[in-house]
């Protein structure tokens, strides 16, 4: 049985040499993406059976575009697809409901593995990944419905912490010093009740600040 797919990459050799390693298998892809904007038009036109889906990419990112697709979409599997091996990013894509996150390093049988079980309906999250962010999944939804007083660069702050970015690629994004960026870090860690960044980004995503 055919399986149509959409493939989400802002790199175009890394889009043709996915096609080609899926060539004669039973994946069908009916559609290309090279931004995150382009990822959900595809997708929502395109009705297939399954995406895979670059997690950074220009205009939005892959994981702002997971969430897009998901609030159209829900019950689309959505395979993430990434170069970088990031418990914030692991976190956030399993909170916003991607069937698994493969990293581009793995082999040919490992990506034809997790998207046949998520084209199945299953999850292709491996134990390791699950394990590396189940602290942070489980965390309380510290103050959902209570305000936290977090002030304007706090969070903006916070956002950056959300999309993955390091102390030192949130001191150039927002040109602060590196110093400044740990301060916030660590107000922002105290003030909504959370020991660490990937905490931290489950909880931005839960609370809707992307």
């Amino acid at each position: 049985m055919t399986v149509r797919l959409v493939i989400a990459d802002d790199h175009e050799v890394v889009r043709a040499g996915l096609k080609s390693l899926l060539a004669d298998t039973e994946f069908e892809v009916v559609g290309e993406a090279e931004t995150g904007e382009q990822a959900v038009r595809t997708t929502l036109d395109r009705e297939p059976d399954v995406v895979l889906l670059d997690v950074r990419m220009v205009d939005c990112d892959g994981l702002t575009a997971l969430e897009k697709i998901k609030n159209h979409m829900p019950d689309l599997p959505v395979l993430m697809l990434s170069a970088y091996d990031n418990p914030t990013y692991i976190a956030r894509a399993s909170a916003l409901g991607a069937s698994g996150y493969v990293l581009k390093n793995r082999d040919r049988k490992t990506l034809l593995t997790a998207l046949r079980k998520a084209a199945a309906g299953q999850s292709a999250w491996s134990r390791d990944d699950l394990r590396r962010v189940t602290g942070a999944l489980a965390t309380p939804r510290v103050g959902q419905e209570i305000e936290v007083p977090l002030t304007q660069r706090e969070s903006e702050v916070l956002r950056q912490i959300a999309l993955g970015l390091t102390n030192k690629e949130i001191a150039q994004a927002l040109q602060i010093s590196y110093e400044t960026v740990k301060e916030h870090v660590q107000h922002i860690l105290r003030k909504i009740g959370v020991s660490d960044r990937t905490q931290a980004a489950v909880w931005a995503v839960r609370r809707g600040l992307l």
